[in-house]
């Protein structure tokens, strides 16, 4: 079952990619970043009152948000810190590059996961699982390489670092997680990070880009910064449920969500008009096989 959750996050992730270049495309970068943790924290803010104020009416639902110590929320306060350093980097480096190389950068990131789950939970992968795990790594090394046929030089381009670092930053999330799932509720979790989100963004936009925002690209509203919100929450919710349910593994969770690069690459195609597109397409049949392997491995 929690496999299955893990696709819907990720299919939901893709989208949320989608709308992040569209809302990040000549656009300033911070207030961008401001109101998707805005609109996320009002998503989740009537179910914390909701549940404070009147706790029978969502007991025992998925929605609802239980009461924690001053400790519990401290950590949960730490999670909006490592999540808001992986996404400044990642929004910076989506709005300089394709989406057909953001994608694979990323998608390094469960290759650091796998490394330090296997070390720190003791998590151990059947035959399945190992040959999904290394063909999906594998096409996404041949998804790296096949981007620098578009110009891009790896190793001086800043933005090229800066998702490099999204892509550790995203890891620490991820192990991170797991930690929390194993004595924290995942609703909890949920909103209050989102809430926290929008006062550490509250600092930066207040102290960073407000004072320079005339010597920036400006910003501009468009609606597609609502949708950033809804599929991020959604796909979010997937997530975390994922990780509460039993025998959940963090290193083929974070893998399988890295599979949204599918739908930023059907994306960057049909609406972007990137380039390259024929020497990534073997690419993307090898994330399909190795999909298909986890299923398989995970039932």
């Amino acid at each position: 079952m929690w496999i299955a959750f893990a696709f819907v996050s990720a299919f939901l992730l893709g989208l949320y990619d989608i709308n992040k270049k569209t809302s990040l495309n000549g656009n300033a970068v911070v207030p961008v970043l401001f109101f998707n943790t805005l609109i996320c924290s009002f998503i989740f803010l009537p179910f914390v009152v909701l549940s404070h104020m009147n706790p029978p009416l969502l007991q025992g639902t998925l929605f609802y948000v239980p009461s924690a110590p001053l400790a519990a929320h401290l950590q949960i306060a730490l999670k909006s810190v490592i999540v808001l350093s992986s996404w400044h980097f990642a929004y910076f480096a989506t709005k300089h590059l394709p989406l057909t190389i953001t994608g694979p950068i990323k998608a390094m990131q469960p290759v650091m996961t796998l490394c330090c789950a296997m070390l720190i939970f003791q998590e151990r992968l059947n035959l399945y699982q190992w040959i999904g795990v290394v063909l999906a790594i594998s096409s996404f090394f041949l998804l790296s390489l096949s981007g620098k046929k578009e110009g891009i030089n790896f190793k001086k381009n800043k933005w090229v670092f800066f998702m490099l670092l999204s892509a550790i930053t995203g890891s620490m999330s991820g192990l991170y997680d797991k930690y929390l799932m194993q004595s924290l509720d995942p609703m909890l979790v949920q909103a209050w990070y989102n809430i926290y989100q929008v006062g550490f963004m509250l600092l930066v936009l207040a102290f960073l880009w407000y004072p320079t925002r005339k010597t920036t690209t400006p910003f501009t509203w468009r609606w597609s910064i609502v949708l950033i919100s809804v599929f991020l929450t959604i796909a979010d919710f997937a997530y975390f449920y994922a990780l509460s349910l039993p025998d959940s593994m963090i290193s083929i969770i974070s893998l399988v969500r890295r599979s949204n690069v599918l739908v930023t690459f059907a994306a960057g195609a049909l609406f972007f008009h990137e380039k390259n597109l024929k020497s990534k397409a073997f690419d993307l049949l090898l994330v399909l096989i190795g999909m298909l392997f986890l299923i398989l491995g995970s039932k």
